[in-house]
Formats: structure tokens, C-alpha cells, sequence
């Protein structure tokens, strides 16, 4: 059974950066493509990016060119470089598998922009 780990979140100021973490223990991430997702209390949670085995990348219009993904196969370690965050960017960050079925979620990791 995968656990996933997020970790990075944090308070930061409007025009900040993170720098998020998703691990996977057991079998890793495999040949999945991989996913980062955002939830704000109550609401959906929100695919905002996502990069399969072989690295191709997809950003959804709120983020592009403002947030970078990478993967580590190897460590079976994904990134999430934050960059010109703003405050409606205050939500909870979580990891999984970005097509096919998600394996169970972790807690996430919260990250609050605000001055």
C-alpha cells in the first residue's frame, strides 16, 4: 500500500515562494502520472498540475508560469515550486495520482499567503 507524505506548506507573504514535497512510500509512484491538488475547506478539491513518467506537464490556468512540478522516480519524490503566490493560493495541498484511480490521500500539507 502507497502512503503519501506532503510537506513545505507554511506562511508566506504575497510575491513568496514554497517549495512543497510529496513522498511515496511503499511501491513509490510507479509508472503513474502524478498530480497536485488544492482544496480550500468545504470546496472540491482542484487538480492544478500534474506530470507524468516521462515528464510531460500540465498546469491549469491559475498557475502556469507561476508554479513549477518535478519527480524523482528514483526516491519516489514529487516537487512543487511555488512561485508570486497570492492570497487566494491559501489552501491545502495534497498529492496523488493525476489519472488514474487516486490512491488513498494524505493529510496534505496547508500553506496560508497573507501579509
Amino acid at each position: 500500500q502507497v502512503q503519501l507524505v506532503e510537506s513545505g506548506g507554511g506562511l508566506v507573504q504575497p510575491g513568496g515562494s514554497l517549495r512543497l514535497s510529496c513522498a511515496a512510500s511503499g511501491n513509490g509512484f510507479g509508472p503513474y502520472t502524478m498530480a497536485w491538488y488544492r482544496q480550500v475547506s468545504g470546496k472540491q478539491r482542484e487538480l492544478i498540475t500534474l506530470i507524468s513518467i516521462k515528464n510531460h506537464t500540465y498546469y491549469a490556468p491559475s498557475v502556469k508560469r507561476r508554479f513549477a512540478i518535478s519527480r524523482d522516480n528514483a526516491k519516489s519524490t514529487m516537487f512543487l515550486q511555488m512561485n508570486s503566490l497570492k492570497a487566494e493560493c491559501t489552501d491545502v495541498y495534497y498529492c496523488n495520482r493525476g489519472i488514474s484511480p487516486p490512491l488513498t490521500w494524505g493529510r496534505g500539507t496547508h500553506v496560508t499567503v497573507s501579509s
